[in-house]
């Protein structure tokens, strides 16, 4: 058998190169990567960031709604959540029912909010200025079209 033979012809090579989901994922490791070395020092990565920015406008919020909100399963999200709590800018509590449990977003978390948003902004400005605030929002509009297709 031949070793360098391939399971699939180039033109298949080429449309997974243009895979939707392979290309969205590299998209987001660069821009990730971007606004995390913006941020870095704050201590928090982007994904931190946005979390606690939402549960501050939303919460206090049951772990379920914010993971349907945030796209994301209840392991992942509580996961996530981890480190927020351990330094002490989220707080999670029993509700009424004990099988729910709710988040919100602690006095540490608001100040911590307070000092990363104007680096938030920077990174934000930064990508408006080289894209375009039109193309930014068609790109969000055509992700938005994304995620109601995938679902």
């Amino acid at each position: 058998m031949d070793t360098n033979s391939m399971a699939f012809d180039e033109s298949d090579f080429a449309a997974v190169q243009r895979c939707v989901c392979a290309s969205i994922r590299r998209t987001d490791r660069a821009i990730t990567q971007f606004y995390d070395a913006i941020l870095a020092p704050s201590g928090l990565h982007i994904t931190q960031f946005g979390l606690l920015a939402t549960i501050a406008k939303a919460g206090p919020i049951t772990i379920n709604r914010l993971a349907e909100f945030m796209v994301m399963d209840r392991t992942t999200l509580t996961r996530n959540l981890g480190p927020l709590v351990k330094q002490g800018l989220v707080h999670t509590e029993e509700g009424e029912d004990r099988r729910m449990r709710f988040v919100r977003v602690t006095t540490a978390g608001e100040e911590t909010l307070k000092t990363v948003l104007p680096l938030w902004k920077k990174a934000q400005e930064h990508i408006l200025k080289s894209l375009s605030q039109e193309r930014v929002d068609a790109l969000l509009a055509e992700l938005s079209a994304v995620v109601a297709a995938s679902q």
